[in-house]
């Protein structure tokens, strides 16, 4: 636990991915296997399931620190993190725990379905004997928020250099429902074939957006244009007989989509098709918000499926006859692709997605700014010679999304943030007007600069109207821009709508309250 807390700290304190492959291949230097594979897996988000609530968690600091409970409730509040609050109030250790990661593990693990008091005992048993980052970390572990101050990729890219493997293979080999219960780290990283399972993905490629303008990536002609559609990012496979689909969370999603069951008939064995799960009728797409609401569902019943039937939009080739050809460039895999479609009719629950014919990058422009007339998000930009790498990479594959679309809105509610925003008011609810009415339709927390979000904390706590728990009511004198990139009807908010993905997009200085848009403006974007 001591080489764990000491990899925390110091990923949590560099910016530099040189600094944080280095921390983390001498993090996998100093453990035994069984640590490597619970820091792998929890890197990778098998985090161990949450045993204890954090309700007790909090009232057990609080009596650990000798604190009361409000104080303690008001730190929390400063802080905006429970697991560095905790850490930060009690009081300080004269030793470090002797126990590694993967014990510590066992003993969250065993607090499930254990008396409160028996769970009240052993967590404060290991609070006593741990340092501050120690603490910190087992706080992430039970409470299930674990955040480290590095990605997945880069992870891989460390244990690739450890084991002085490839990192592609490293990548594959994690892919797929696995975790320390199922598997050991020489089985899973070092074995031969690790795990033996056919329902392996292969990692997603995934793309940039573009930035540049689209003249610099030289002729249309050498790129595969598409449209990009809002869906489920997924892996269809077919081997031995059976089929697996995969999002690109890692999530194994076979069952949500009985609409696929049929292609293990349909295609053959070693094939790997890669695609957008998209909510599809009448020859077109439906909106986003179907598929979430039957993504959420236990049982996927014959009315679910006849409100949001789904299709999916092939963009890629991985494997065919069990041979992986991600090697391949980009127009081999799209031949390839074509052919087995044609070859193997799916009855229409596989489509290809259309290339668009274009000669000149007006065109494509043109294109892009009528994205939503096909309920798509823009255009994808896939140069022809590119071969199917895992990851985002820069270079080859480019998404181009349409402008977002905007409003204008009032600010009328304001909450404190979290992590290193914890003394900022950085949260808000925004609303538009109905009549004389302020009517609240989006939350956003992302879009502004950090002096904005201290100008407007401190307008704030000059400016409270209410206060409800951690949220404030105040003064409707602010308007920003909203940026969102779909709105659908929506019969849980008061306003009928939902928006996707807002965000702040700026700060309206220039505008006074009344200037703010109407509920009848945003029902329009409908």
């Amino acid at each position: 636990m001591k080489h764990f807390g000491q990899l925390f700290t110091s990923l949590d304190q560099t910016n530099s991915t040189n600094a944080k492959v280095r921390s983390l291949v001498r993090y996998f230097e100093k453990v035994d296997d069984e640590d490597r594979l619970w820091a792998v897996a929890i890197l990778s988000h098998r985090r161990p399931k949450r045993t204890v609530k954090t309700s007790q968690l909090r009232e057990w600091a609080a009596e650990f620190a000798n604190i009361p409970s409000w104080l303690f409730e008001e730190s929390y509040h400063i802080v905006g993190d429970l697991a560095e609050t905790i850490a930060l109030v009690l009081p300080a250790s004269t030793s470090g725990s002797e126990q590694s990661l993967s014990e510590v593990i066992a003993l969250i693990k065993n607090l499930d379905k254990k008396e409160d008091e028996f769970k009240k005992e052993q967590i404060m048993s290991a609070w006593l004997y741990m340092t501050f980052e120690e603490r910190f970390v087992f706080n992430k572990l039970i409470t299930g928020g674990f955040r480290l101050g590095v990605s997945q990729k880069l992870m891989m890219r460390a244990l690739a250099r450890y084991e002085n493997q490839d990192e592609n293979k490293i990548a594959h080999r994690l892919m797929g429902k696995w975790t320390p219960d199922t598997t050991t780290y020489e089985e899973l990283i070092r074995s031969e074939n690790p795990l033996d399972d056919i329902s392996k993905p292969y990692p997603f490629y995934l793309a940039y957006a573009l930035e540049d303008e689209v003249g610099t990536l030289g002729a249309p002609s050498q790129w595969q244009i598409e449209r990009k559609w809002d869906g489920i990012r997924g892996q269809i496979i077919i081997r031995d007989n059976h089929l697996f689909v995969w999002s690109r969370g890692e999530e194994l999603i076979t069952e949500k989509f009985p609409e696929y069951h049929p292609l293990a008939e349909l295609l053959p064995n070693g094939t790997v098709i890669d695609g957008e799960i998209l909510p599809f009728k009448d020859g077109s797409p439906l909106s986003f918000n179907l598929l979430q609401t039957r993504i959420s569902r236990k049982n996927i019943t014959g009315k679910v499926m006849d409100t949001a039937p789904v299709i999916l939009m092939a963009y890629d080739l991985l494997e065919i006859e069990g041979k992986d050809i991600r090697q391949s460039s980009l127009q081999k895999r799209r031949s390839a692709l074509e052919k087995l479609l044609v070859d193997h009719p799916t009855e229409g629950v596989i489509r290809l997605s259309r290339i668009l014919d274009i000669d000149r990058w007006e065109q494509a422009s043109e294109e892009r700014e009528g994205s939503r007339l096909h309920n798509s998000e823009g255009l994808m930009l896939k140069r022809l010679d590119s071969i199917y790498q895992a990851g985002r990479k820069r270079g080859d594959w480019w998404k181009w999304k349409v402008d977002p679309l905007t409003i204008d809105a009032v600010m009328i509610y304001a909450q404190q943030g979290h992590g290193r925003r914890a003394n900022l008011f950085t949260d808000y609810t925004f609303a538009v007007w109905d009549g004389d009415n302020l009517v609240p339709f989006a939350k956003a927390y992302s879009g502004l600069k950090d002096e904005e979000f201290t100008r407007i904390t401190s307008w704030v706590r000059k400016n409270t109207i209410e206060r409800f728990g951690p949220v404030r009511s105040v003064k409707p004198e602010h308007v920003f821009e909203i940026a969102f990139e779909g709105i659908n009807r929506s019969t849980r908010h008061k306003s009928g709508v939902a928006l996707r993905f807002p965000r702040m997009l700026r700060w309206r200085t220039d505008k006074r309250p009344e200037d703010a848009n109407t509920l009848d403006d945003l029902k329009k974007l409908l």
